[in-house]
């Protein structure tokens, strides 16, 4: 998935998609790939993993593209930052063949009224949107969207619920970016708009699916289904509906 990938120590995040680093004790600006708060992640003396461009006209040479979070029990836990490995790694699974089968069509970043879609799938009769978001937040043990205030989410979620009315089907997937997770739930706190939306689209039918992956410092790949929070119900995903 990532190429020339190495360590490196995170010195300071210089705005949303610059960092500072220390590559072996050399000082090297990267480009951040994930333009999120990530206040807990980007931690001064953190060990992180960068992606060596083979671009040499960049002004960044590499990518930061995951981190080493350390827990307060003593564990590290490894998590892919990159904005991007969502949609990749739901793509790859979906033309695997979970969720509606192995002759469905997929299609990416599909228009649908005035919002652009991460997928639409269609399979004899069965017609689906999805929208992709991945999760990097995460608090004992608990994975949480958004770290950060997300009107454009609202508004994907509200059009999600929509296209159900419209006789399709529709699925918003959060990939967790990391393992080690027992559950998913929408952060509230952060953002009490973009929770009441996913409360609401679930009454309307929108399928809300949550993901762990496997990490590595190169690769992460979807695994397997985490049980999803919303409000007063909770629900284990299924990769097969």
């Amino acid at each position: 998935m990532y190429k020339n990938v190495i360590s490196a120590v995170f010195t300071e995040r210089i705005n949303r998609f610059i960092g500072s680093v220390k590559v072996d004790g050399i000082v090297e600006t990267v480009h951040i790939k994930n333009t999120g708060r990530c206040k807990e992640l980007l931690l001064p003396d953190s060990t992180v993993y960068l992606s060596k461009s083979d671009n040499p006209k960049r002004k960044t040479k590499y990518d930061l593209i995951a981190v080493e979070k350390k827990l307060t029990n003593g564990k590290v836990l490894l998590i892919n930052m990159d904005s991007q490995a969502p949609n990749v790694a739901v793509g790859k699974w979906l033309n695997e063949g979970n969720l509606f089968g192995k002759d469905t069509k997929i299609r990416a970043e599909v228009q649908k009224g005035n919002s652009r879609f991460d997928f639409y799938a269609e399979n004899g009769c069965r017609r689906a949107f999805i929208e992709v978001k991945g999760v990097t937040l995460e608090n004992d043990g608990i994975a949480m969207f958004p770290d950060a205030p997300t009107e454009r989410g609202v508004k994907h979620i509200k059009e999600l619920a929509e296209c159900v009315k419209e006789g399709y089907e529709a699925y918003i997937i959060f990939v967790i970016q990391m393992k080690g997770i027992s559950l998913f739930m929408p952060n509230t706190n952060m953002h009490k708009e973009f929770a009441e939306a996913l409360e609401t689209a679930n009454e309307c039918g929108v399928k809300i699916l949550a993901f762990d992956c496997i990490i590595t410092p190169d690769t992460m790949a979807i695994d397997k289904p985490i049980p999803v929070s919303i409000a007063a119900i909770t629900e284990i995903s299924s990769t097969k509906l």
